[in-house]
């Protein structure tokens, strides 16, 4: 039988475009971050509980860690679409299904995960106002993790988390913590490798997808007002 009988091989791919690293898009990469291990059970009602259970920071931002879990008695799997409706559509009528979540700082400005307005925190421009943006997470069973990363570190002074989810009657429900657990976490992270160029379309490892928020400050207009 011939060497030839498979062919030659094929052609590489091409090497894929390079980016400059833009720190409200995500964590740095080659740095370790400094870890604030948190066990706060942020709302709960009697089908379903919203957690926050890791705080990772950088000197450039922090990323935390959002588990919900439901009870077995809940009706399906209760989803909380943090991942945006992704392959599965959300229900169109009745109680809004995703759990609306945001952070809010000393001074007023905040960021929530609905209702990003387009093109923001991507490569271009500076944002304007911290910013929120889906990381990794998956899940199922009533278990659901997902991982936000917020631009830049907060001030002094508290922090909030706040969440609401309908679909499983949890209301409006705000927890502080001290920014300064993120700050001295944020002088304890370690770079390991100089940051650098990455290439465009890197893998993650969810199958879901992921979107990115817009932040706001006080008495700051909505997209298209003027």
């Amino acid at each position: 039988m011939g060497d030839d009988f498979f062919g030659p091989p094929p052609e590489p791919p091409p090497e894929p475009p390079r980016r400059v690293e833009q720190p409200w898009f995500g964590p740095p990469s080659g740095t370790l971050p400094g870890v604030v291990a948190l066990e706060l059970v942020l709302a709960r009602s009697a089908i379903a509980a919203v957690c926050v259970t890791r705080v990772s920071a950088y000197p450039t931002g922090f990323e935390f860690d959002v588990l919900t879990v439901s009870d077995a008695s809940a009706e399906g799997d209760l989803e909380p679409y943090m991942f945006g409706p992704g392959r599965r559509r959300m229900p169109s009528e009745g109680t809004d299904p995703r759990l609306r979540l945001g952070v809010q700082f000393s001074d007023g400005a905040k960021a929530i995960n609905v209702g990003a307005g387009p093109g923001f925190g991507g490569h271009g421009e500076e944002p304007e106002g911290p910013v929120l943006r889906g990381q990794g997470g998956g899940g199922g069973g009533g278990r659901w993790r997902q991982s936000y990363w917020v631009w830049p570190l907060p001030p002094s002074g508290p922090l909030a988390f706040v969440c609401e989810w309908s679909a499983a009657s949890i209301p409006v429900t705000r927890h502080e913590i001290d920014a300064q657990l993120l700050l001295d976490a944020a002088e304890r992270a370690q770079q390991i490798f100089e940051a650098g160029p990455r290439s465009e379309g890197g893998g993650n490892w969810t199958s879901f997808a992921v979107g990115e928020t817009r932040g706001s400050r006080p008495n700051e207009p909505k997209p298209g007002e003027s």
